[in-house]
């Protein structure tokens, strides 16, 4: 036993020393992270402004600028004016614009009638993400037009209801706060899994790990030496990216710092026993990363939740999804951040990560071999 842990001791020093003078493994642990999400956290985005709309009117007048004047006060939307509904046709073809809002000829005569003068709203669904959003803001618009004129004439507003949402944990709307602690995820799946699987093929590469093996180490000391420095390492990259996201980014953390790094510790060592698996089967470090991608970033990416619906899959896929380990961490990761400690969300999902860490982890102890072939 005593021999035993002053192996491990010094399979420990070595990795640490290892580790500080190989800058690659400090870039995969935190300027990886740190890249990937200022590019997704700044490029993606589930919001759409300054979307460019054409705009028609058939019989200009006051009240007819005015309406139009409420798209251009709008953020969300760029107007283009078009005197015939041809051209504004033939933009929307040209993908110079997103969307047609056109006022007909009755447009005055209407509103001023009955307060209800329909308006031709033509959207571009090519995109159909873009095409429901797009139609979605031009009704906040009219609505918000409407009530703005009843108010303004001392009438009800002409609406059958009255609606006053309540948006419950993001309340501003904003889509970053929803992608953010996606992102960790999905980017900790990455660089957790290339940290292990990565390093060791690195080794392999080098004829470290040939060195290794002829010595009186077993293969589980190798594992554990392996594992425990990554660890600590992947943590770090992990708080380094959720402080990015709280402080830079601006996403609130309502939960507790302790309750998100023990799920975040679970989701790691799934993460870097993924790696490890990995790395018994892959000896170059090209195609470790092919692996590491195909099999962590793929499946997180798409299979989690974090873009995608899971409940609006076919069901075989959504089976599938059950044994993506970033499924669960991105339920815990949007519910810590944006409502808090919801222990109903949280304890399930995270002995979900558990059974995969004990997977992965069980499964490369039992295919690793002390042997060079």
């Amino acid at each position: 036993m005593m021999a035993s842990l002053r192996r491990l001791r010094g399979l420990l020093r070595k990795e640490f020393l290892q580790i500080w003078r190989d800058p690659s493994s400090l870039a995969i642990a935190f300027l990886l992270p740190a890249v990937l999400l200022f590019l997704f956290g700044y490029g993606v985005s589930l919001d759409a402004s300054n979307v460019p709309l054409a705009l028609v009117t058939q019989r200009p007048s006051a009240l007819a600028a005015s309406f139009a004047g409420a798209f251009e006060q709008s953020s969300s939307f760029r107007m283009r004016r078009f005197l015939t509904i041809q051209e504004a046709e033939r933009a929307m073809t040209d993908r110079e614009a997103q969307g047609v809002v056109w006022l007909p000829s009755d447009f005055d005569r209407r509103a001023i009638s009955g307060g209800n003068a329909p308006i031709g709203v033509f959207v571009n669904g090519v995109d159909t993400n873009t095409a429901r959003i797009v139609e979605g803001y031009v009704q906040q618009v009219w609505a918000g037009w409407l009530a703005q004129q009843a108010a303004e004439a001392g009438r009800p507003a002409p609406l059958p209801i009255a609606l006053q949402p309540r948006v419950r944990f993001n309340p501003t709307v904003n889509s970053r706060d929803f992608i953010v602690p996606g992102l960790i995820a999905m980017i900790m799946t990455l660089s957790g899994a290339l940290l292990t699987a990565l390093v060791i093929a690195r080794e392999w590469e080098r004829g470290t790990m040939e060195a290794l093996m002829v010595t009186r180490v077993t293969i589980r000391e190798i594992l554990i030496a392996k594992l425990i420095p990554y660890f600590v390492l992947g943590m770090g990259g992990m708080a380094a990216t959720v402080a990015l996201g709280v402080f830079r980014f601006d996403v609130p953390l309502r939960g507790s710092l302790w309750a998100l790094t023990v799920t975040s510790s679970l989701f790691m060592l799934a993460a870097l026993g993924m790696g490890l698996l990995i790395s018994t089967v892959a000896r170059s470090q090209f195609v470790a990363a092919q692996i590491a991608i195909i099999a962590t970033f793929l499946p997180a990416f798409i299979l989690s939740g974090f873009v995608f619906d899971i409940n609006s899959m076919p069901w075989p896929v959504q089976i599938i999804t059950y044994a993506v380990a970033a499924r669960y961490f991105v339920a815990i990761l949007q519910s810590t951040f944006l409502a808090g400690d919801v222990w109903s969300v949280i304890l399930p999902n995270a002995a979900a990560l558990i059974a995969i860490a004990a997977i992965f982890l069980g499964a490369a102890r039992a295919l690793a071999r002390k042997r060079l072939d």
